[in-house]
């Protein structure tokens, strides 16, 4: 492998990192510049600092010193008490205004990288809203949520904490070894031949140290993972008495995490005693040199005083940079992984001169749409039909024979591989996503609540929706009563997900949140699985309401509720095997009679025994 001749080529990804956030660099330009210049001139301010020490000790400490001209013949003939004076006050006005000028680079530089931060992680979560639902069933939460946060606060931390000083010095050290050669080549040649050491060492350090950075940030995500899937499922972890084994798988990746970052903590510690050896080698040999040239008098004191002054603060950078290589290389990880994220490509997304979707009557067509998930295995193969405006489709048949896929594609989640599919006569992809999906609601199994109050849970599914308008989605959907019940009303905040209410008030409040959005194609996924008796007659009432007159979706796996439906497909494997009313599947004989009448059977056992046990 070939050796990285600069710090962006040992620290590769920094190049790729900062052109990914190149428009976020721009916008903070103008703070950049100032803190540039400001930077600039703190440099220079270092290099006049020793200068004062060089004249006391060369024109007034030494004034019979015996090197020729003085170093400036104007100070020959000033006063030594005037000119040891001028010096002193001089080196406090360099001090202070080093001090000035850094402290100006540092907060404006520090503000720039805030921003810039700040701005990066708002695209990255804006850009995880619009992946598509092929991505998140494959990426683990926890790492996004690690990304988001931890990875991109690593890198505000370390462009504030180390790259910037980094860059600091390093301008200092080319300002410095300028000076060096114009004082006396020869000591500078010797003072930088350690240079070509500190890199190689520097080089093949940094690229383990990144190594197992990258590897401790993988290790680190999927800790994350582990831990909110955990919490996320915190019920059933505890019902099946999990907590032993998930507390094992968290404590090898814990355990695993500790190790690597004890690696890069020994690596990053061998690296910055390597430098400080080479640094030593080379000061003894600058002394050994420069005192030899003083007694012949080829320099002055005052010459090897700044010499050995830059020598010091030359290499403090070189320290620096060992002490800061793992963090940068753990900031580097972690900016690749935000790449690699936002580098991401929805599978779904508008379409070159898509437009917004007029507002749609509800014919809908399917035309030979095949689907799958892997190249392997079709879910949905030459599904055909077509439903008028204001029709109610049912979808039954056994789990995994592509309901919930179906209407998937309706709601473009996913796009088929094959056929297409219409609504009001065009294809759905000649529509903008939000456009599309503003006119379809939905209704889940177990309906998603978020963590705020009732109202704007309501209000979601019509963003800028009045309270009025609120308040009679709620009453459509059966909930009002039972909302005004609540500590504050509509303005009481659920728990997470919805967890302080029951299965079906939250299932009433998702209907609220569906009938706001007044939308023409409503789906239903099993919307009253799971609620009592009482609960489910509340929210089929709703329902009722809410499809009146909307081409309606509906997936079941019981039956009694289909049966009313305008068509009724009955999908397996893929395919729609039957399809008809209720009554002319039943007269068929087939799949469906069959399962309907199953279903009857138990439903008489169930209530003969539910009777006798009464």
């Amino acid at each position: 492998m070939a050796k990285p001749k600069s710090i962006k080529a040992a620290l590769p990804g920094i190049g790729r990192i900062l052109h990914k956030f190149a428009p976020q660099i721009r916008k903070q330009q103008a703070l950049l510049c100032v803190s540039f210049i400001a930077l600039v001139l703190e440099t220079v301010m270092r290099l006049l600092e020793p200068w004062p020490l060089k004249f006391i000790f060369d024109q007034v400490i030494l004034p019979q010193f015996e090197s020729g001209a003085p170093a400036v013949e104007i100070l020959a003939n000033v006063q030594p008490m005037v000119l040891l004076t001028g010096l002193c006050v001089a080196l406090v006005l360099i001090a202070g205004l080093r001090g000035a000028t850094a402290y100006l680079s540092t907060v404006g530089l520090a503000i720039a990288a805030t921003r810039i931060v700040t701005d990066v992680r708002a695209n990255l979560y804006s850009h995880l809203q619009r992946l598509s639902l092929s991505f998140h069933s494959k990426a683990k939460s926890g790492d996004l949520i690690t990304r988001v946060t931890y990875d991109v606060e690593r890198l505000r931390e370390v462009a504030v904490v180390a790259a910037l000083p980094l860059f600091s010095n390093m301008l200092t050290v080319v300002g410095m070894i300028g000076v060096m050669f114009f004082l006396n080549w020869e000591l500078a040649l010797i003072a930088i031949a350690i240079g070509p050491l500190f890199l190689l060492s520097s080089v093949r350090m940094s690229r383990k140290i990144r190594e197992v950075a990258r590897v401790q940030r993988k290790r680190e995500g999927a800790m994350a993972a582990v831990a909110a899937e955990s919490m996320g499922a915190i019920k059933v972890v505890q019902a099946l008495s999990l907590q032993t084994m998930l507390e094992q798988n968290f404590s090898t990746h814990n355990q695993k995490s500790l190790r690597e970052a004890a690696q890069a903590q020994k690596l990053s510690a061998g690296l910055e005693r390597t430098v400080e050896v080479l640094v030593a080698i080379s000061t003894a040999l600058v002394l050994w040199r420069g005192s030899l040239l003083v007694l012949r008098q080829a320099v002055t004191p005052g010459d090897l005083l700044v010499f050995t002054t830059y020598l010091k603060v030359a290499f403090k950078p070189m320290r620096q940079l060992a002490k800061y290589t793992g963090q940068i290389a753990k900031a580097t990880a972690s900016g690749e992984r935000i790449v690699d994220l936002l580098d991401q490509v929805p599978d779904v997304q508008d379409l070159r001169g898509a437009k917004t979707a007029p507002d749609f009557r509800g014919a809908i067509r399917f035309e030979r749409v095949s689907f799958f998930y892997e190249t392997e295995h079709s879910t949905l193969h030459n599904i055909n039909f077509k439903v008028q405006p204001g029709q109610h489709v049912a979808l039954v048949g056994p789990s995994g024979g592509g309901k919930s896929t179906l209407v998937s594609l309706l709601l473009r989640f996913y796009d088929p591989q094959e056929g297409r599919i219409l609504i009001d006569g065009h294809d759905l992809r000649e529509y903008k996503l939000d456009s599309l999906r503003r006119q379809i609601s939905i209704v889940l199994q177990d309906s998603v609540l978020f963590a705020t109050t009732v109202r704007e849970n309501i209000a979601y599914g019509c963003l800028g929706a009045s309270d009025r308008e609120v308040e009679a989605a709620a009453k459509l959907a059966n909930a009002h009563d039972f909302i005004l019940r609540l500590p504050q009303g509509y303005n009481t905040i659920l728990g997470e997900r919805g967890a302080t209410l029951s299965g079906g008030q939250r299932q009433r409040i998702a209907i609220a949140r569906a009938a706001i959005r007044k939308a023409p194609i409503v789906i239903l996924d099993e919307p009253t699985t799971g609620l009592d008796n009482e609960s489910e007659r509340s929210v089929s009432e709703a329902l009722d309401r809410l499809t009146q007159g909307c081409t309606t979706f509906l997936i079941s796996h019981n039956l009694r509720a289909t049966e009313h439906a305008d068509q009724i497909f009955y999908i397996e494997n893929g395919t729609i095997l039957e399809r008809g009313t209720h009554c002319e599947l039943m007269q068929a004989g087939g799949s469906y009679a069959n399962l309907y009448q199953l279903q009857a059977i138990d439903s008489v056992l169930s209530g003969g025994t539910d009777h006798a046990v009464a």
